[in-house]
């Protein structure tokens, strides 16, 4: 819950009791959600401030439920959060999972999509699957942990201290080893030179070069020819 923003913990009936040890032990840095976690004796009493819940659940029911998948019950959760509604998703027992009585109570049912060979998870699993597609609609453009030094990690290549190469830089490269492949005779017969030079440059258009890997060519291409 605390990797993916999430601090409302309620427990329903906790079999060990509360408060417990092992639970505080197991929660590392994140011990704040369990000494804050709220302790209820029924499902009915730990969701009745809510206005929309889903119940976790692999095995097929026999219930007229609405059946949501863990990225679109992460996006209809945001949108009612946005619109003030207190939302809240139910698990079961690691051994158990959630009754027919428990499931009853949700407005619709929340299931990922698995081996149908192998569908159960464990709770930690289940939970985690919920929080991460949670926060993907709160925060989708993040990664990882933020630092002092160079903030979150962004989807895509990182390449810090520099930029795309512009059609210019390009252009220059090409025309500074096109040069020097003639003059080494590479590229001939005549009749060849203009798609063996759309290939070259389809290379470097792939690799989206950067200002730096241009340069770098260029000093390659400079090194190699000079006498």
């Amino acid at each position: 819950m605390a990797n993916f923003g999430l601090k409302d913990l309620r427990l329903v009936a906790p079999r060990d009791g509360w408060p417990n040890d092992k639970a505080h032990a197991a929660a590392a840095g994140a011990a704040a959600l369990v000494e804050d976690a709220r302790v209820f004796d029924s499902v009915e009493a730990a969701i009745g401030d809510l206005h929309y819940v889903l119940a976790t659940t692999a095995r097929p029911r026999e219930m007229v439920k609405q059946v949501l998948s863990p990225e679109t019950a992460a996006g209809t959760l945001h949108a009612r959060a946005l619109d003030a509604q207190r939302t809240g998703v139910m698990f079961g027992a690691e051994r158990s999972g959630l009754d027919n009585d428990a499931i009853v109570l949700a407005d619709a049912i929340l299931t990922a999509p698995v081996s149908p060979d192998f569908a159960s998870l464990s709770l930690p699993q289940a939970v985690l699957l919920l929080s991460y597609e949670w926060l993907k609609c709160q925060r989708p453009e993040a990664l990882g942990r933020a630092t002092a030094f160079d903030g979150p990690a962004m989807e895509g290549t990182a390449a810090p201290d520099t930029r795309p190469a512009t059609r210019a830089e390009l252009f220059g490269l090409f025309d500074h080893l096109e040069s020097e492949l003639d003059r080494a005779g590479f590229l001939k017969p005549p009749e060849k030179r203009p798609s063996m030079v759309r290939s070259i440059r389809n290379m470097f258009h792939r690799m989206g070069a950067t200002d730096q890997d241009v340069r770098t060519w260029r000093g390659i291409v400079a090194a190699l020819t000079r006498r």
